[in-house]
């Protein structure tokens, strides 16, 4: 159960702190009203009316002018809140902003919450659950895929998705409490069997709704292994593709030890790039912990770049990482195509790290390797979780009904999972859940 929500004033700095073109205080809540009165005031004969920018003088409590700023009043419910909101756009700076936040306070207003503004727009009915969520997954998104899918939640997919699930759940519900209520007239077994199928229909959509690997890569980005033996140019390919000095190049074998990182964004997609240390057999302990620590990332990455020296004949360690690859997703780069072609390599792609010739193929093959499902509904951790548990109570259902279980039986499983996609919604959710899902947001949304 959720308790009635504070029904006080809240202020915070809505825009990144430290200095800039414009700092924006945001105020939300009963008195915002009086404290736009009390603060602004408007330069000439303006009059102030709601959703209407202002220019004007700021002052603190005792009459000092703060700033000259622009403001505007929002009047509940057409605001983001659905409260009467205030917001002073002032000079960017952290003196400035301190300096009207502290005469809010001293009219009696609360620092914000990180996430309150918009946990209030929540409660207040003017988004749901998901969609609250959507506004933090778009400010931390990472590349234009990323920032699509969080937008297609903030308007409404991830909900639209729900909400015609939940309204079949209902659906399914009803029939088999029609079925229990009037036996006379609906065969139970005939009921069962339909409303069998149709619960694992449903567990299905749910299912093929979830994908794991194209949430991880919304959220985190693509990972990219470069690999090889040494002195291959996985380090000048690395420089080239992020196009800065970011690993250290040389002609000493063994010159990188390390994972260096770094990333860029291809095809929309933040695509994380890491540079490795040469595979070899060793006998100095450092490098033998970089190669090991090359070999992990190999394992782990979305895509392998095998990177061979295409104007030498091929090694004995090329070879046998030709193999050890083979059953990876990899793309093999044979680098230095400046200096000639020693050998064919069907598939591999050609290209100079130092000349720029193939880069931009290079880089449309990963950006496609990258590439993930623009319709999918269902992007957020959280959400495929729930999903995917509705999916087994629906299942279970299903099963059950299949088996001959009497239907108020499997009615429990399916309001089960009615009230677990409340959770995605915001249907069926309690303070703690709130608590987690508000805390990460920033302080000002």
């Amino acid at each position: 159960m959720l308790t009635a929500y504070p029904n006080d004033t809240i202020a915070a700095l809505a825009t990144p702190p430290g200095q800039g073109g414009i700092a924006i205080v945001r105020v939300s809540g009963p008195a915002a009203r009086t404290c736009f009165d009390a603060l602004f005031r408007p330069a000439g004969n303006q009059t102030v009316e709601s959703h209407r920018l202002l220019y004007g003088h700021l002052y603190d409590a005792s009459g000092e002018m703060i700033d000259e700023c622009m403001a505007v009043l929002m009047l509940a419910p057409r605001s983001y809140t659905r409260e009467d909101v205030a917001e002073f756009q002032a000079h960017g700076g952290e003196q400035v902003a301190s300096q009207i936040l502290a005469a809010l306070y001293s009219l009696g207003v609360r620092p914000a919450d990180p996430g309150e503004f918009t946990r209030r727009a929540f409660l207040n009915g003017r988004i749901d659950l998901s969609r609250a969520e959507a506004v933090m997954r778009l400010i931390e998104a990472q590349g234009q895929q990323a920032s699509r899918a969080a937008l297609r939640q903030l308007n409404g997919g991830v909900s639209a998705f729900v909400r015609a699930i939940q309204e079949q759940l209902l659906s399914l519900a009803a029939g088999a409490a029609a079925a229990l209520d009037y036996p006379e007239e609906i065969d139970e077994e005939e009921a069962a069997g339909d409303l069998a199928q149709k619960a694992a229909d449903l567990a299905q959509r749910l299912l093929a709704a979830c994908d794991e690997r194209a949430a991880r890569l919304l959220d985190t980005g693509f990972e990219a292994a470069l690999c090889g033996r040494p002195n291959v140019g996985k380090s000048s390919l690395l420089n080239a593709l992020l196009c800065e000095e970011r690993a250290i190049v040389t002609d000493i074998p063994g010159t990188t030890r390390d994972v260096v990182r770094g990333s860029i964004t291809l095809g929309g997609m933040r695509v994380n790039l890491s540079d490795t240390a040469g595979i070899r057999e060793q006998t100095e302990t450092v490098e033998a912990i970089g190669v090991e620590r090359a070999r992990q990332a190999m394992q782990a990455a979305d895509l392998t770049l095998l990177v061979l020296d295409g104007s030498a004949p091929l090694t004995a360690e090329d070879e046998q990482l030709l193999r050890e690859t083979a059953a990876l997703n990899r793309v093999v780069i044979l680098n230095k195509s400046d200096r000639g072609e020693a050998f064919p390599l069907p598939g591999a792609l050609r290209v100079s790290a130092k000349s720029g010739q193939g880069m931009d193929a290079l880089r449309q093959e990963i950006a496609r390797q990258a590439k993930v499902r623009g319709d999918l509904p269902l992007t957020s951790a959280r959400h495929m979780q729930l999903a995917r548990q509705a999916a087994a109570q629906l299942q279970t259902a299903a099963d059950a009904l299949r088996d001959g279980a009497p239907l108020d039986l499997a009615a429990v499983d399916l309001h089960a999972a009615l009230d677990t996609l409340g959770g995605i919604t915001g249907d069926r959710v309690d303070e703690k859940l709130l608590d987690s899902v508000f805390s990460q947001f920033c302080v000002g949304k």
